[in-house]
């Protein structure tokens, strides 16, 4: 009996206190993580130590944004042939079979307007828009910008349409989840997921893209990028792929950037584009190599254009931008994706690495006022309102100066309005275009005249 007791006593003591650490240190439940707060969008239902409820479930994502993503068809006019043997011998130049295209689009007001791709409804003759339960209308664009690729179109309804809300892309996070939303070789409705690979990416342009691995296809164009709340963050807008269809990369433009564009369209006619006036060495070897710059993350400002908002605000060469606002400036994509969102008379506050401190700038960005054509020397300007009132049109660039060799063609004043049949909208459209003239080929450039009148210049 004696040798039991030391046992018992033991076994009393090691149950006691076990009772007390269960119930005086131990939580009764163990609580779920919170991810709510991460910002300001709610990203995920994650439960990462619940097992009664799925680890991403987008469906409520899914149900919002599907009703307000549109299947957008356009009917392109054929191309004339440029077979010079066919035109020796018949006399005249015949079309090809119209062309019907098909992409996506996303409604964003009640009453009907859709922001969509440029390159999906660029040089369309007949527009039409499909919702989602099966409804099909005629559309009109509104305006375009083909330098960021949105366009802004409209149908018109007696319904109130289902619509989503820009969310704020520059909030959007690396490895957040996202779903894209379009109508891939025209299969409707179509819901992909993945998530956000990287931001500020460029992409063929100097553009910036957020960069995805949520399935992308021809077809998506137009089409919704949104995260896991339905907020739009992005329009799907381009693949990288070698074959046409999609190997793992998709882009879109970001929504500030979109939003921005909508609403120049909208008040304006055509896209204001702040600038801040200055030029940039972007690889880190020649900063390394030929000016000794070991400071490899911001913008090295390796000029200054005289009147710039850049240099009214004391900007100077050699400074390296940090920051504008509260965005982090890493890479040059950084800082012409978040210009890309403001409008000229907008007021940014930058911070710049000059002598090994940083300073802060109060600039107020500018507009891009003149740009020199490639290729053929035109010195142009973008429309005033007062431009689009006089000649009756929205978009195209008016000549403001000439080269000697063409000072006798009466050309100031004009506005060109198209080259070899791609319409321009604005000056910077205008010089991607120019850029691209093939000189082993007829180049026609169409102009308006001040009494309205359209007139063509051949270059051979």
């Amino acid at each position: 009996m004696k040798k039991i007791i030391p046992f018992l006593i033991a076994a009393l003591i090691g149950g006691f206190s076990g009772n007390f650490i269960q119930n005086r240190l131990l939580p009764k439940e163990i609580a779920p993580l919170a991810t709510d707060n991460l910002s300001p969008f709610k990203h995920t239902n994650y439960n990462y130590l619940s097992t009664n409820e799925s680890l991403s479930d987008f469906s409520i994502a899914a149900e919002k944004t599907i009703h307000s993503v549109v299947h957008v068809k356009n009917l392109k006019e054929g191309n004339l042939s440029n077979n010079k043997a066919f035109e020796y011998f018949f006399g005249y130049q015949y079309k090809s079979a119209p062309q019907l295209g098909s992409g996506s689009g996303v409604i964003i007001s009640s009453d009907g307007y859709i922001v969509t791709n440029h390159h999906v409804i660029d040089n369309a003759s007949e527009l039409s828009v499909t919702l989602n339960n099966n409804s099909t209308y005629e559309a009109k664009i509104i305006g375009s910008d083909p330098l960021t690729d949105i366009a802004l179109i409209k149908i018109e309804t007696d319904e109130s349409l289902p619509y989503l809300s820009f969310g704020d892309s520059d909030m959007a996070k690396i490895g957040e989840w996202v779903l894209a939303v379009g109508n891939p070789f025209n299969l409707t409705s179509t819901v992909t997921a993945g998530i956000i690979s990287a931001k500020a990416r460029e992409f063929g342009k100097n553009q910036s893209f957020i960069q995805t691995d949520a399935a992308v296809n021809p077809g998506n164009s137009g089409g919704a990028l949104v995260n896991t709340n339905g907020d739009l963050i992005g329009i799907n807008t381009a693949i990288s792929s070698q074959t046409g269809s999609y190997i793992g990369y998709s882009f879109a433009v970001p929504s500030n950037t979109a939003r921005k564009v909508v609403q120049d369209i909208m008040e304006y006619g055509t896209v204001k584009k702040a600038v801040l006036g200055i030029s940039a060495i972007t690889s880190p070897e020649l900063l390394s190599s030929n000016y000794g710059v070991n400071d490899l993350e911001g913008v090295y400002i390796s000029g200054v254009e005289e009147g710039s908002s850049a240099k009214e605000s004391g900007l100077k060469e050699g400074d390296i931008i940090k920051q504008i606002d509260y965005l982090e400036i890493k890479k040059f994509s950084d800082l012409t994706g978040y210009l890309a969102s403001k409008r000229p008379q907008d007021q940014v506050i930058i911070k710049v690495s000059r002598d090994g401190k940083l300073n802060d700038f109060k600039v107020t960005l500018k507009e891009k006022q003149t740009a020199i054509l490639p290729n053929i020397g035109f010195t142009v300007k973008n429309l005033t309102q007062e431009d689009q009132k006089r000649f009756k049109i929205k978009n195209g660039v008016k000549i403001v100066g000439v080269p000697v060799a063409y000072k006798n063609y009466d050309l100031i004043g004009k506005v060109v309005v198209s080259i070899d049949n791609n319409t321009i909208v604005n000056i910077d459209n205008a010089i991607e275009l120019f850029q691209n003239i093939n000189k082993f080929n007829r180049t026609s450039i169409s102009m308006i005249n001040e009494n309205g009148e359209r007139e063509r210049l051949i270059f051979q």
